[in-house]
């Protein structure tokens, strides 16, 4: 009787663990989908891979930066800032195709809103974690190159003196996502498990 009541009490303790984990991956699974629809990403492809390509695509990055704040103008939300560079693709085309007129390269530029995947990417001193998110997306003529990506809105990429290279600005980060975002985009070691748990659950229920 003895051996019967510790083996209950075992297994409420092991239940209980285990319903605990659960709401724990539910818990942070539902976070990363929350941080993954504040971000909007921005995504140029290369003409082609050439060396002067790639110097263009590069080139058009920092000018579009240089150019946020028209095209954002004043976003206090994610959905301010979709709704502004929505309504800005236009200029986004003829920003770029200007820039890349001035260098000789008569490449047409194509700008669009779209959900695209992607990798789990490091950006200085954080790790957007991988998925779907919504994107800026920009293809120079054939955008058949390498691409680059950076996180447009909250605006942590900054142009940098050099074209080569980006700064990031963590303050901003930390101010614009919760403690408990911030935490996921700075120690994604500790969350990755968590989160294929919560992905493989997610596609269960979606089937």
């Amino acid at each position: 009787m003895r051996k019967m009541t510790s083996g209950i009490m075992a297994a409420g303790i092991i239940s209980a663990i285990a319903i605990s984990n659960i709401f724990g991956i539910v818990s942070d699974g539902k976070r990363l989908d929350e941080l993954r629809h504040s971000v909007l990403r921005l995504h140029i492809l290369a003409n082609s891979d050439s060396e002067e390509d790639q110097r263009l695509k590069l080139m058009v990055r920092n000018e579009l930066l240089e150019h946020s704040g028209e095209l954002f103008g004043d976003a206090g939300t994610f959905e301010q800032a979709e709704e502004n560079i929505s309504g800005n693709l236009d200029n986004v085309c003829a920003i770029a195709e200007e820039l890349l007129s001035e260098n000789g390269c008569d490449c047409k530029v194509k700008a669009e809103i779209t959900e695209m995947y992607f990798d789990e990417r490091q950006y200085g001193d954080l790790t957007m974690p991988e998925g779907e998110y919504t994107a800026l997306r920009i293809e120079i003529g054939e955008a058949e190159g390498r691409n680059w990506w950076c996180v447009m809105y909250p605006q942590l990429c900054i142009p940098a003196a050099c074209a080569e290279t980006i700064e990031s600005d963590t303050d901003e980060a930390e101010d614009f996502f919760s403690d408990e975002e911030y935490d996921i985009l700075r120690n994604p070691k500790k969350y990755r498990v968590k989160f294929a748990v919560w992905e493989k659950i997610r596609s269960v229920f979606d089937f």
